[in-house]
């Protein structure tokens, strides 16, 4: 007879009762320990990490490179604000990510500590480097939940509510092959704007993500990102790209602008910076950095001594551990068993993504192809029934979206397809 007695509703029914309800958890369970590419929950169930606290831990659970830097680190400094005193950590770091994404170049780096924070303070630095007020961003991108980061996702739902906006924001298209938006198309609606809204010389800022995360995985053509490097360099705009989510090995590359070849102004990182830890930083070409007067910008806990430590270790292993081409290879994996699924299943769409980070556009059997948001929840459930969680994304929220750990074995990739194919086959008859 088993006397085991499951803890899960009992946590679950204090979430409900001490956790107000906009903050929303997409999987029903509270999980215990993790390790790589797994987690277990505090019934000792064991799920396939396919999430990654939210494309987080590129480097996977707890790496053990990770934990012994934020251990050693926390013996001799844990907090100081580097507003006081500087420290070592956030100077090494400053250094190492100046380099990589500057190269010869002169850069310069600040660290803060969520993404929606480093886009902030990439806003106020563009806007203190060209006077100017307007930032212009994309329809479907996500960059955050204050209220400037709010004001400049491009999506209604759930994120926009009746909690204001920020002047001075404007949108335009975002190149999507599969509705049929191409480059030309995109780049003739942010002429428009030029036209009709805002005028490039009012224009601080353009922020965009190489590939969009929360709003469907859709990947920017290298061509478009180009033509959007010319025209900032034309009107003197601050070219920002976004990669709190794509940054960092996701796509392929360290960053993705680089799939492009272009150089950016100013580049947002954080998730998966520290392993888990709350880092993010603003990166960007050493004058237009500079341009905050002292004092300007900072935060208590930006560029916390523990979380910098543990950067510094994810940036080891990352060169060690060869997990760029590890992440290319297992997005290879991934994307074939997916394309396989998708010619067994036509209620997958598009199978879309950039190196490791891909995803599934779930549709109806109609002429339209319209997206099937209550297929994708009914199929997220069963795929957490068979032992893997995946989440959803997209404007419409139809896309099931795959963040794996660059430490998933390519074993881990096959047992996760079948598991998919499965809940597929459940759900559809």
């Amino acid at each position: 007879m088993n006397s085991k007695v499951d803890e899960t509703p009992h946590w679950l029914q204090q979430r409900d009762r001490f956790v107000p309800r906009g903050v929303v958890t997409a999987h029903p369970l509270v999980i215990d320990r993790g390790e790589g590419s797994q987690v277990w929950d505090v019934d000792g169930e064991r799920y396939l990490d396919f999430v990654g606290g939210i494309g987080v831990l590129n480097i996977g659970h707890n790496h053990p490179r990770v934990v012994a830097a934020v251990q050693a680190q926390l013996q001799k400094v844990s907090h100081a604000c580097f507003q006081v005193v500087a420290y070592r950590p956030y100077l090494d770091l400053a250094r190492r990510l100046s380099q990589m994404i500057g190269g010869t170049e002169p850069y310069k780096a600040a660290f803060f500590t969520s993404g929606a924070e480093a886009v902030e303070n990439a806003v106020k630095i563009a806007r203190a480097h060209t006077q100017r007020p307007a930032v212009i961003a994309f329809r479907g991108g996500f960059h955050g939940r204050t209220l400037l980061g709010s004001t400049l996702t491009g999506m209604s739902q759930p994120y926009k509510q009746n909690f204001g906006t920020a002047p001075e924001v404007f949108h335009t298209p975002y190149p999507n092959a599969y509705r049929g938006v191409s480059s030309e198309m995109a780049l003739q609606a942010l002429q428009e704007l030029f036209a009709t809204q805002v005028a490039p010389e009012r224009v601080a800022a353009i922020i965009i993500e190489p590939v969009q995360g929360d709003g469907g995985f859709l990947a920017a053509p290298a061509e478009f990102l180009q033509a959007l490097r010319a025209l900032a360099t034309q009107h003197g705009i601050v070219l920002i790209l976004d990669e709190i989510q794509t940054g960092f090995g996701r796509t392929g590359s360290w960053f993705g602008f680089q799939h492009a070849g272009i150089q950016p102004d100013l580049v947002t990182v954080a998730k998966s910076l520290a392993g888990g830890l709350p880092l993010s930083g603003v990166v960007g070409k050493a004058q237009i950095m500079d341009a905050p007067l002292p004092g300007g910008l900072g935060g208590t806990y930006g560029g916390n001594a523990l979380a910098c430590a543990a950067a510094l270790a994810v940036l080891d292993a990352y060169e060690e551990e060869q997990l760029l081409a590890r992440g290319v290879a297992l997005g290879l994996r991934l994307r074939e068993g997916l394309l396989r699924l998708q010619r067994l299943y036509p209620c997958i769409g598009d199978v879309r993504g950039s190196g490791f980070m891909l995803a599934l556009e779930l549709v109806k059997d109609d002429a339209a192809r319209s997206p099937d948001a209550e297929l994708t929840q009914r199929l997220i459930d069963q795929a957490r029934l068979g032992g893997l969680l995946v989440i959803k994304c997209g404007v419409h929220r139809n896309v099931l979206r795959f963040l794996a750990p660059l430490v998933t074995t390519p074993e881990q990739i096959d047992e996760a397809l079948a598991i998919l194919d499965a809940a597929l086959a459940r759900v559809l008859n």
